[in-house]
C-alpha cells in the first residue's frame, strides 16, 4: 500500500512539473507578443526596446554603425529575436529568426559565428569527440504549433557540414502569438 501511494505521489509530481514547464513556455510566448506589440519600427528607441524586452543576450555591431540586439528564447522557447537599432538609436527592424525560410539559408561552409548571428544562441551544443563534429540545435515552430529541432553540424574547423530538421514531440508547445 505504501509503495502504491508513493508511486502515485511520484507520478503526480512528474505531471505537475511537466505542467509547470508547459505553462512557463506559454507565458513566455504570450509575454513576448505583448512586448513586441509595444514596439514600432521607425519609432521605438533603444530605451523602448530595453524597457519592453530587457537586456539583450548579445549586441552585434553592423557595418553602418547600427547595432543588432539578440533576444534568445532557447532552450524552452521556439523563437529568437534580432532587433536592429539604427545609428541614431531608433529601431530599424524586429525579426524572429527561427523560421524555416531563414534556416534554408544555412549552407555548407558557413562559419559558426555566421550561424550564431543568423539564428541566435542555440538551445544546446553537443560535441562529438571521436568525429570532431559538433551539433548546434535550435527549437522552432512550423504551422503555428508543431515543434521541430533544427540541427547544424559543424566540423573541426568550425564550418557548417550539414543541417537536418526533425519533429520534436518532446518540445511541442502551442504558439500563442
Amino acid at each position: 500500500m505504501w509503495q502504491s501511494w508513493m508511486q502515485s505521489v511520484e507520478n503526480h509530481g512528474i505531471w505537475l512539473a511537466l505542467g509547470a514547464v508547459v505553462l512557463a513556455v506559454l507565458l513566455l510566448a504570450g509575454c513576448d507578443a505583448r512586448r513586441i506589440e509595444q514596439l514600432e519600427e521607425g519609432v521605438s528607441t533603444e530605451t523602448d526596446v530595453r524597457k519592453a524586452m530587457g537586456e539583450p543576450e548579445r549586441v552585434w555591431p553592423e557595418p553602418d554603425g547600427a547595432r543588432t540586439f539578440e533576444y534568445n528564447r532557447q532552450p524552452t522557447g521556439h523563437r529568437n529575436y534580432m532587433i536592429t537599432l539604427a545609428p541614431d538609436g531608433v529601431m530599424r527592424s524586429l525579426r524572429q529568426v527561427l523560421t524555416p525560410e531563414n534556416m534554408a539559408t544555412a549552407t555548407p561552409g558557413l562559419e559558426e559565428e555566421v550561424l550564431r548571428r543568423r539564428f541566435g544562441k542555440p538551445a544546446r551544443i553537443v560535441p562529438y569527440a571521436l568525429s570532431g563534429e559538433t551539433d548546434w540545435v535550435w527549437h522552432y515552430l512550423e504551422d503555428g504549433n508543431r515543434s521541430y529541432s533544427f540541427t547544424a553540424t559543424l566540423g573541426r574547423d568550425g564550418r557548417l557540414l550539414r543541417t537536418s530538421r526533425t519533429p520534436d514531440p518532446t518540445n511541442d508547445a502551442p504558439d500563442t502569438r
